[in-house]
């Protein structure tokens, strides 16, 4: 290892740490409450200046976030991660700024229901609910970007999927990092990353997988995994991926199937990054991708904000 590339090892290293001491104060005992206490707890911080906003969406609960000099007619939707058991607004609200204030554009974040206590559909209905809600605002879906990472990312296609379904208009493009597309957990990278991926090993996402599925679930359902969806008629979609993570053919496998459905897809798979990397500042590729996932909602939501170039 080359004396540059031994700082960005460290911060990948010390972000690794970070969600290794939260993991490490839960047993079989700890209750899916406490859980989603710890984690919020560990990365609720944000230094970003915006404005916030807490509001019931669609009879969702939500939270505009707002950078300054944000245009009013133009909104990024953004849900979260965390496995559809924890995470939260609180803890995503630093990444969700981030991306805020690098594309100048009022986001909507949602705090959908989680499994177990709500396991599937409810997640899903939660981010449709938010969606339509927004159009019956005023906003044209035009002016509508998505993104979101993980769990969150299958959300985002999910929802538009079940858009499509109702005959709605789609949102104007989606922005996914480390995007969970995969509920049966196929990836060759579940193998081939499982000694470089330290968190997400291939038992632990069946594990989450059943815990929102329940017993008799289908990880196939398009709905639930939607690798297996038709795809065609989606809009532009940016992917992002850690090289390091399992979980990442679940977006290489999705850029492929898109891309020959004829979506216009962006692929970014990031050497020596882990699973949503982008949630750690400290991590230089971090910032390098938020800029990235701005330039490209800037670049389809069809405006410049102050200050900003495309």
């Amino acid at each position: 290892m080359s004396a540059s590339e031994q700082p960005v090892a460290d911060a990948v290293e010390s972000a690794i740490e970070r969600i290794r001491s939260v993991y490490r104060s839960w047993n079989r005992e700890t209750s899916a409450t406490q859980m989603r206490r710890d984690w919020d707890a560990a990365f609720a911080a944000c230094t970003i200046p915006v404005s916030r906003q807490e509001i019931i969406a669609g009879g969702v609960p939500a939270e505009w976030i707002v950078p300054s000099g944000a245009p009013t007619d133009r909104v990024i939707v953004y849900f979260h991660g965390g496995g559809f058991r924890i995470g939260s607004i609180a803890s995503h609200l630093d990444l969700i700024a981030r991306i805020a204030a690098a594309s100048g554009f009022r986001t909507l974040a949602i705090d959908y229901r989680l499994a177990p206590e709500h396991r599937f559909p409810a997640a899903l209905e939660d981010a449709v609910a938010a969606l339509e809600w927004l159009g019956g605002q005023g906003y044209d879906a035009a002016h509508i970007a998505l993104a979101g990472d993980s769990a969150g990312g299958n959300l985002v296609l999910a929802s538009m999927l079940e858009l499509r379904r109702r005959g709605r208009e789609l949102p104007v493009a989606a922005a996914l990092m480390s995007p969970w597309t995969d509920l049966a957990a196929t990836g060759a990278s579940y193998e081939t990353r499982a000694k470089g991926d330290p968190i997400h090993q291939r038992s632990m996402i069946l594990a989450l997988a059943k815990n929102y599925l329940g017993e008799d679930g289908d990880p196939r359902d398009p709905l639930v995994s939607p690798l297996y969806a038709d795809l065609a008629g989606l809009p532009p979609l940016l992917i992002q991926a850690g090289d390091l993570e399992t979980v990442r053919d679940d977006s290489t496998m999705l850029a492929e199937r898109a891309s020959a459905a004829g979506v216009e897809v962006e692929l970014q798979v990031w050497d020596g990054m882990i699973h949503v990397f982008q949630m750690f500042p400290e991590i230089p590729q971090a910032g390098e991708a938020v800029a990235a996932v701005a330039a490209f909602l800037r670049r389809h939501l069809g405006t410049r904000p102050k200050g900003q170039d495309r």
